[in-house]
């Protein structure tokens, strides 16, 4: 959450700031601002709302100059508002940050820093940063500005605590950015005569493709000449760069209305480009040995949100193909329970952007327990693939929308190549078996592509139920989590209720909710747990329940006899299936949002990476 962007070059920054926060809109924030040196001053410009609020304002002030940062922020301490926003100040204007993440001691700083004499104009923690470098700056007075500013900000790096990445500019270095990166994400972009600071790639990817990812507690001087990195020891360190593959036109809409949907066509492809590194041996691409992957005896996965749900499918996997003992668990949970520590355990941690702090903190207790780590993620150079000792990178491209799509399906099939080649390598599986297994994982490229085409299926049967106040979405077996991610599509960028349930809980409570004309959702592919998913059908029609009922072609005819509308997805193997099944529940969610005219791309309270806990 929340948008970093600086340039330092020799043009005027001002249309490449704005260009950057316009790419980084995908992060979820409620408030925009720039601040430019301009003629030996700090020249700041914000605005409450989207970024072309923003620019309206800037284009009124018309801000010039060749060196400055802007932010995207997403409100933790102080509500939206432009005192709140970012570009933050010191007392004397001349010194300015942007932040990412949580100061947790800030509250003891600004009482410090205000015994001092200093005074605050918002209610946020970025704004002590400012400040607190305002402090240090009076006690390093030799060398250079340069010089100074760098040695006042490694000083007040070390005075916080906290996840936090930030970007500084000091009116009397009207060329030079310092950025600082601590447990949040911050890239640098490095361009012909100038340089970009920045949360994310799509920032600048615009300018230049050639880019550096901050480990944690590096501290990076942009200036137009170059980029000098810096440990927490303030010795400088060696620059390595990274070429991106992708380039700008791929993170536009290519012509669809929305993110989510283009996003949603590209699974097939983005499948296909997952399971191109899956075509390779596993124990190769994770630099395990054949012993290693043969010896590993439990699994602890963890994950927030979508991905949560992609591991719990995982789970099936595991234990079904590979024979271990594994276990879920929501990220958040996993840091704060007792753990015990086992031999031969390997941790998962599956996420697409790499970032999210939580994810990052379970990755954190499994090193401390002793565990293996392996990272399942979609970005490179994320601090999550830094954490782990073995990483399989999804490869399905930049993904958007805030609400996964592309990501959560490249997620499940990268689990189900881990869980059949974890299987091979122990023996729990034949040569045979795994050979056959591998055949219909390298066919579902082609199988999701083929499900993209009930698209105008599902946009026709939300027309009679968009404006419902309920949602259930019931399954079984690794069609169960699909049910919970179902709901969380809908909820997420609909803003309606909708829940998720084990279809054999209804009983248990919650089928005390469905009532007459409530739309549920029933996953019931014709498996070995079809005819109980039909008792489910007639449970909750006999209640007054809208039935619509997801199932294959084979169980079309049975399903129609229970159910008021069905939704017909191809066949696939059994645990394959859910990644055809939530084609269709995306398509509902994303017809459902459009309908109700909510904004599909960026909903409401949510961000992509949550990068604070």
């Amino acid at each position: 959450m929340c948008g970093i962007i600086g340039y330092v070059g020799t043009k005027n920054c001002t249309p490449a700031l704005i260009d950057g926060l316009k790419k980084l809109e995908y992060r979820g924030y409620d408030s925009a601002g720039i601040a430019v040196v301009q003629d030996g001053q700090i020249v700041r410009v914000r605005a409450v709302g989207k970024v072309a609020e923003l620019e309206k304002a800037v284009a009124q002030d018309k801000p010039q100059g060749t060196c400055g940062i802007g932010h995207t922020r997403w409100a933790t301490h102080g509500k939206p508002s432009e005192e709140n926003s970012h570009p933050h100040t010191d007392c004397s204007g001349e010194i300015v940050v942007v932040h990412n993440g949580i100061i947790e001691n800030y509250l003891t700083l600004k009482e410090k820093l205000q015994t001092l004499g200093h005074k605050f104009q918002s209610e946020t923690d970025t704004e002590v940063i400012a400040h607190l470098i305002e402090e240090n700056l009076k006690h390093t007075r030799s060398g250079s500005h340069e010089q100074r500013l760098f040695r006042a900000v490694m000083k007040t790096s070390a005075e916080l605590h906290g996840a936090f990445a930030y970007g500084v500019m000091w009116a009397k270095t009207p060329h030079q950015i310092i950025g600082v990166k601590n447990q949040s994400p911050l890239v640098v972009g490095l361009g012909k005569n100038e340089n970009f600071l920045a949360s994310d790639v799509p920032a600048f990817l615009k300018y230049t493709s050639k880019v550096l990812f901050l480990e944690d507690g590096q501290t990076a001087v942009l200036t137009p000449d170059g980029v000098k990195l810096y440990g927490m020891d303030g010795q400088e360190t060696k620059v390595k760069t990274t070429k991106i593959s992708w380039d700008e036109k791929t993170a536009e809409k290519g012509g669809y209305k929305h993110f989510m949907l283009k996003e949603i066509y590209e699974q097939p492809q983005g499948l296909e480009d997952t399971l191109r590194t899956a075509r390779e041996d596993f124990g190769r691409i994770l630099g395990l040995k054949t012993t290693d992957l043969r010896n590993i005896k439990n699994v602890y996965l963890v994950a927030c949100g979508t991905a949560y749900h992609a591991a719990m499918i995982g789970k099936y996997y595991l234990e079904n193909f590979a024979g271990v003992t594994a276990s879920v668990d929501l990220a958040s949970e996993f840091k704060y329970r007792t753990i015990p520590p086992a031999e031969n355990t390997l941790c998962i941690a599956v996420s697409q952007s790499g970032e999210t702090a939580d994810t990052l903190g379970a990755v954190k207790k499994a090193k401390e327990l002793g565990f293996k780590r392996l990272a399942i993620c979609n970005v490179l150079g994320s601090g999550l693939t830094r954490a782990c000792n073995s990483v399989f990178f999804t490869h399905c491209g930049p993904e958007i929308s805030v609400a996964s799509t592309k990501a959560f399906t490249s997620q499940i099939i990268s689990l189900y190549a881990l869980a059949i080649f974890l299987g091979h390598a122990s023996g729990n599986i034949s040569q045979k078996v795994f050979n056959k297994l591998y055949k219909e994982l390298m066919a579902v490229p082609k199988a999701v592509a083929d499900t993209l085409k009930i698209e105008y299926d599902v946009r026709h049967l939300t027309k009679k139920i968009y404006k419902s106040d309920r949602f259930i979405f019931l399954g079984r077996n690794v069609d169960y989590p699909i049910a919970l991610e179902g709901a969380l599509k809908l909820k997420e960028i609909s803003y309606v209720s909708a829940e998720g349930f084990a279809a054999g809980e209804i009983k248990h409570g919650p089928i005390s909710i469905i009532d007459k004309g409530t739309p549920v959702l029933i996953l019931m592919p014709k498996n070995l747990l079809f005819d109980k998913m039909l008792s489910a059908c007639a449970e909750c029609r006999a209640r007054g329940a809208f039935v619509i009922a997801l199932t294959t072609p084979d169980g079309k005819e049975e399903a129609a006899a229970v159910s008021d509308k069905q939704i017909i997805v191809p066949q696939a193997s059994e645990y394959l299936q859910p990644v055809l099944d939530i084609v269709a529940l995306q398509f509902f969610a994303y017809w459902v949002a459009k309908r109700l005219g909510r904004d599909i791309d960026q909903p409401r309270n949510l961000a992509k990476s949550v990068t604070v806990e």
